[in-house]
């Protein structure tokens, strides 16, 4: 088969097989019969050599077009015949949406509501553009309570409210921290102001009952500037409120009070009917403006800087929000409470998408 008739055949017997080919199986025994190191085309390409000078370039071009007819024809006929094994799955594979997602680990876990309200408040004050500030747990009784201006004979630096760790050889003692303020205090030492930090964690004090744990979480705020002023502080308190019961409107009370590391110093209150509470007034927190031994203690100039600061128990706020009775149960490790109060892995806070889901 040296003439360009008996290719002329050949390409129709190729084109014909190439056609008739039922699915991509019987289309690739074709295309192997003819484009193969052994088929039909490929045996013709090897007869040139055999050919003299004059026959070989055009029994060559003669060749090389069947090759390329050929080649396009499998690849036409290939795209048509995976078309219609696309079509024919989607037929016979149906699969009905509507029923119910399987139940895997991340459905069955839960996000423990201390995790979902720390993370709320992250959300809420990122969005007044505070910084998340941390620190050790365990604290040097300089940072705990001597820079925060809290005196010798306080009693929240005795033994039955603070857990002390054994003294030093030159009789300084570490302690578990009583509260997020030294977190504070660091932030002050290492950061020139404006400063505008909040400093969640754990805490520890001596005290368990209903309401109380030997460990239980706080957040607490800090804002350092030139012109901060009580107004601030309560606009601040009041957006985060509001934000956090997801209420249009919130009314607050503020009761005087005293905190050695604030002046003036009050304790904060929420009215229990605007986030659906019953009684009248609750209590969330404590606040007030940084008092300037603190300032000072920090290498901070109280007539150049001022500022407020606040906090107030993640757990408490939990309970408030969630209806959560006994504090105690957040740390007994029930599978039914956690199923019950917790949330979904793949509820992530947001303030355009809703807090709580």
């Amino acid at each position: 088969m040296t003439d360009t008739s008996d290719l002329g055949i050949l390409e129709s017997d190729l084109l014909k097989a190439i056609d008739a080919a039922a699915d991509l199986m019987a289309l690739e025994e074709v295309r192997i019969a003819a484009l193969g190191k052994k088929g039909t085309v490929s045996q013709q390409m090897q007869r040139l050599g055999k050919l003299a000078p004059e026959e070989r370039k055009a029994f060559g071009q003669s060749v090389n077009v069947v090759k390329t007819r050929v080649s396009e024809a499998l690849e036409a006929r290939k795209a048509t015949l995976e078309e219609a094994a696309l079509e024919e799955r989607l037929a016979t594979e149906t699969a009905d949406i509507t029923l119910p997602v399987r139940l895997g680990p991340l459905a069955e876990g839960r996000v423990h509501p201390v995790s979902q309200v720390m993370d709320e408040l992250a959300e809420i004050f990122a969005d007044l553009g505070f910084s998340v500030a941390e620190g050790p747990d365990i604290e040097t009784d300089d940072y705990n309570f001597t820079k925060l201006n809290i005196p010798e004979e306080h009693p929240s630096r005795q033994d039955h409210d603070t857990f002390y760790f054994k003294p030093d050889d030159d009789g300084s003692r570490l302690v578990l921290r009583t509260h997020t303020s030294p977190v504070q205090i660091r932030t002050m030492l290492n950061t020139k102001p404006p400063i505008r930090i909040i400093a969640p964690g754990r805490v520890y004090r001596c005290d368990s009952d209903q309401t109380h744990t030997p460990m239980f979480h706080q957040i607490e705020a800090l804002v350092i500037d030139k012109e901060t002023h009580m107004g601030h502080l309560k606009w601040v308190l009041e957006e985060m409120c509001k934000a956090f019961f997801e209420v249009d409107e919130v009314k607050m009370r503020f009761r005087a009070s005293y905190f050695p590391f604030t002046e003036p110093s009050a304790e904060i209150d929420i009215d229990a009917d605007a986030i659906g509470k019953p009684g009248s007034w609750l209590e969330i927190g404590g606040c007030g403006m940084v008092h300037p031994n603190v300032l000072r203690n920090c290498g901070l100039d109280p007539d150049v800087y001022q500022g407020f600061a606040f906090g107030m128990g993640i757990d408490r706020m939990a309970m408030l929000k969630y209806g959560i009775p006994d504090l105690r149960a957040f740390f007994a490790a029930d599978l039914r409470w956690l199923k019950h109060f917790g949330f979904s892995v793949l509820d992530q806070p947001s303030i355009s998408g809703g807090l709580s889901g």
